[in-house]
Order: structure tokens, then sequence, then C-alpha cells
């Protein structure tokens, strides 16, 4: 059974659509000598997307491995978060707007208690237990060398 696989570029340090200019022909000779049966191109606003259908997966794996794919992988705009590169048509979704999240399903759609108050010390109104005493007239205040002195 044929599947599809998706090369999603986004743009980076350069434009998406200039690495396609690059690597168009090239990706597209790997893919029909290595057994693709179908390959397209989809171009948007956020960069470009190469779908190409293969009957295996190790088919698929073999023109992933090629030389001329993993240099063109190598040189995309962005290394770092621009390259998506998964089983499937791919692109964005058919409105061109972005997805709305979905409740998250059992235990997690649970609402969760409600925050309670935040707890308020009057630190100027109290006194630690022992320095209640301290302070006060008549009361001794003592150093802590005091004590060893005599």
């Amino acid at each position: 059974m044929a599947e599809w696989w998706s090369i999603e570029v986004l743009h980076g340090e350069f434009s998406a659509f200039q690495w396609q200019q690059s690597y168009d022909s090239a990706l597209i000779e790997a893919a029909l000598t290595n057994g693709a049966l179908d390959g397209t191109w989809h171009a948007g606003e956020w960069g470009v997307a190469f779908e190409v259908c293969f009957t295996t997966a190790e088919e698929w794996e073999a023109f992933r491995n090629l030389p001329v794919v993993r240099a063109a992988l190598d040189s995309v705009p962005d290394p770092v978060n621009g390259l998506l590169i998964y089983r499937g048509r791919g692109g964005t979704s058919a409105s061109g707007k972005p997805r709305r999240p979905r409740p998250a399903p059992s235990a997690a759609a649970v609402a969760l208690p409600e925050p309670e108050d935040d707890v308020i010390l009057h630190l100027t109104g109290s006194t630690p237990p022992e320095l209640a005493g301290v302070g006060r007239v008549g009361s001794p205040v003592r150093r802590a060398g005091a004590a060893a002195r005599g």
C-alpha cells in the first residue's frame, strides 16, 4: 500500500522559496528514480512542503538516505526549527486559519479546584516567641558575649 511522506521547510535565515528553487529538480529526480509514484510541492506563508508517495517504507528510507536528499535537508533556512519530516500529507489546515485547541480527554478535562485566598501575615503586629519579653520596660537585654563574661 502506497504511503505519502512530507518534508516541510519553514522560512528562516533566508526564504524557503529560495531553498525550493535550489533543490526542486534534484529532489524530484531523486524521488522518481527511486520508485516514487507521485510528488508535489506546496507553498504557503510559512514556507514550502514537498509531498512524495512511495510504495513501501523501504523506498522512502532509500530516498531519504540519498546524498542529494541529505545535502538538501542539511541546507534548509532554519536547521534547528525549520525542518519537519513525517508520514502523511502535510501543510497547513485547509482554511488557512490556526487549528482551535480541543478539550483534553478524560480526567485531564476535569475542572481544577478554585484557587485559595492568599495568606497575609502582618509582620509588624507580631513578635517571634523567643523575643517576646525583650525590649519591654524592665526586661533584661543580653548580648551573646555578655553571658560568657558573666
